[in-house]
């Protein structure tokens, strides 16, 4: 059994992992973000093992459903399901963290590899590898602060690796499934929102560059 819980909005719908940070598919009914997410399996496979892990999802059970949003309805999961609240051990929190560097290394390796001018979407949009790159490192750096970790803009390697050590930190220690701070995001949710921003632009950005 794979738990998910769908994030509903008006004319979207996220279907998301529980157990597995990152595997979330949208789609326009709950139906089609099940088939879209059972369909992208193969491809998470590929950070599970780069993590380290045994990938063998099996099959998916609907454990929740949250209302979404206008984020959603634009294509970016934003609801925290209740589940997110139940304790997180030892073993997930190290199990998580595995994947979330694993996520990481495949975004840099694609990037390093990717040319500067990527396919156009279908409509002509799409950003190109450098700004998709930074898109990604602000949009960390926003929900960093949202588990207690604040950097300043930075332009090197040397900061993001910093900013990423603290958050493995973070997301790395055993929680109750209370927000990490004051106002912000509890450690599994942050994990899976970082992990599914990395993991959507890592695939976008494997398949607009063929």
């Amino acid at each position: 059994m794979t738990r998910i819980y769908l994030e509903i909005g008006v004319r979207k719908v996220f279907a998301c992992s529980v157990e597995w940070p990152g595997w979330c598919r949208i789609g326009r009914s709950e139906e089609e973000a099940l088939d879209a997410l059972e369909a992208y399996a193969p491809r998470y496979r590929v950070v599970a093992e780069r993590a380290g892990l045994v990938f063998e999802p099996g099959d998916p059970v609907v454990v929740e459903r949250a209302k979404g949003g206008s984020t959603t309805d634009f294509g970016a999961i934003e609801a925290i399901p209740e589940l997110d609240a139940e304790p997180v051990g030892e073993a997930e929190a190290g199990r998580t963290v595995a994947l979330v560097r694993a996520a990481w290394e495949l975004f840099g390796e694609a990037a390093a590899v990717s040319p500067e001018e990527l396919r156009k979407g279908p409509r002509g949009g799409g950003r190109d590898r450098d700004k998709m790159v930074a898109h990604v490192v602000e949009a960390e750096r926003a929900y960093a602060r949202k588990v207690g970790v604040r950097h300043r803009p930075f332009r090197d390697a040397s900061g993001l690796a910093a900013m990423r050590a603290e958050l493995a930190g973070v997301l790395a220690r055993p929680s109750g499934g209370e927000p990490v701070v004051e106002g912000g995001w509890p450690a599994r949710y942050a994990a899976r929102r970082i992990a599914w921003h990395v993991v959507d632009h890592l695939w976008e950005m494997e398949d607009r560059r063929t």
